[in-house]
């Protein structure tokens, strides 16, 4: 029989939210089993390219433990093969531990169905002994860039505009998502690719999983970084799009007491936690003030953030500048239980200096001494983090913390 659900307070539902994804609390530690602990609380560490403060994964451990050695979050992926690129929620660091829930999707991209599946199938088929030349190179040499492969002749891709380079490129991508090829290392956004045995941990014993088993462990893995959660919510964070038959498996989750349903002040749908959460409602507790990456864990699902915490954020790298409403590269304020702010920030090439190009208040946040004092700590802090020659406030839009948005389309 279903239980009752819950009914969670918004506020609730987001302290939630912030033990899940290591926001709140006590701060844990910042060497590599620390980090190591934060990617599988997480399940997962987005990479972009993009790195106008820092890299995202970057940004996003040092949002929950402050100043790190990156150092340390490299040597789990190229030295102790820890953690190793794959495609998550978005490309994204995961932890090896989790080899036999992404096993499955590389053995889906082998032999899975669909009419995609099928077409991609059947290039590498036409391909074949490119992709063997390829794979014996890379067993050979790699790790290696793209370019050093670009020599090999790939039959391109039936919809045309692919150059050789492009289709080796597409070649290396494809073979990522059936883990013969894996991303070694980055340098910069470069990748240096090689066979996937060698960037992952040469003594890992990999259960064979079901699609049921999968589903149902990801799903659990994805609530307990989520905190609570909708099965949309659900779909669209860690193992993205690949839940079959959620609901049915979300039932019988909750018919064997291990998730609990709940409601949510307010807000649409049924949500649902763990029982090990639901257990300690009394000691959830504020998020701590922290500067979020765009591409954050937290406010990666931008509905779920809108709905959540009344906060539209998009991003506004690939906006024209004077359609822009907040700035190019924009890092949320989080403050006890409210997304408070906005600052546009990036490192001139040129002083060295982390610029707070922009500040902006969200409506209704009334102007706080301590928060600005606060707010400017923490980006001095992430200054320091980035090894930037300090922090410029042109607009002096850090003291006081009080410069009102330009538009308010949630006002």
């Amino acid at each position: 029989m279903t239980p009752t659900p819950l009914r969670l307070s918004v506020v609730q539902a987001r302290r939630l939210a912030y033990r899940g994804q290591r926001l709140s609390g006590p701060r844990t530690g910042r060497d590599g089993p620390a980090l190591l602990e934060l990617v599988r609380q997480l399940g997962c560490l987005q990479i972009d390219p993009i790195s106008v403060v820092a890299r995202t994964q970057l940004l996003v451990a040092w949002s929950r433990v402050g100043r790190f050695d990156p150092d340390g979050l490299r040597r789990l992926q190229e030295d102790d093969h820890q953690l190793f690129e794959f495609w998550a929620h978005a490309a994204s660091l995961v932890p090896s531990s989790d080899l036999a829930i992404h096993s499955y999707a590389m053995r889906q991209a082998r032999h899975g169905g669909g009419a995609r599946t099928t077409k991609v199938r059947d290039w590498l088929w036409a391909n074949d002994a490119v992709r063997r030349q390829l794979v014996a190179t890379l067993a050979d040499q790699g790790p290696l860039r793209t370019q050093d492969l670009a020599h090999l002749a790939v039959k391109p891709w039936e919809s045309g505009g692919w150059s050789d380079e492009k289709s080796i490129a597409l070649m290396l991508e494809v073979l990522t998502h059936t883990g013969e090829v894996l991303v070694a290392r980055r340098t910069g956004g470069l990748r240096w690719w090689d066979i996937g045995e060698r960037c992952l941990p040469g003594d890992t014993s990999v259960e064979v999983l079901t699609g049921d088993e999968v589903v149902r462990l990801s799903a659990v893995r994805a609530i307990r970084a989520l905190g609570v959660a909708t099965p949309t919510h659900i779909n669209r964070h860690f193992t993205r799009h690949h839940y079959l038959h959620l609901a049915s498996h979300l039932g019988d989750l909750v018919t064997e007491g291990e998730l609990v349903p709940a409601s949510v002040d307010g807000l649409k749908g049924t949500w649902y936690l763990h029982a090990d959460d639901a257990a300690t409602l009394d000691e959830l507790e504020p998020a701590r003030l922290a500067l979020l990456s765009p591409f954050d864990n937290l406010i990666c699902d931008r509905d779920r953030t809108e709905a959540l915490w009344g906060f539209r954020f998009r991003l506004e790298v690939y906006t024209p500048v004077t359609k822009r409403e907040f700035g190019y590269y924009v890092l949320p304020v989080l403050d006890g239980d409210r997304l408070v702010g906005r600052i546009d920030a990036a490192v001139d090439p040129k002083t060295k200096l982390l610029q707070a190009k922009a500040v902006y208040r969200e409506p209704g946040v009334r102007p706080s001494a301590g928060r600005t004092e606060a707010v400017r700590r923490r980006f001095e802090d992430l200054g320091r983090f980035v090894g930037a020659d300090g922090i410029a406030d042109p607009t002096g839009a850090l003291g006081p913390f009080v410069q009102a948005r330009r538009t308010s389309p949630l006002a």
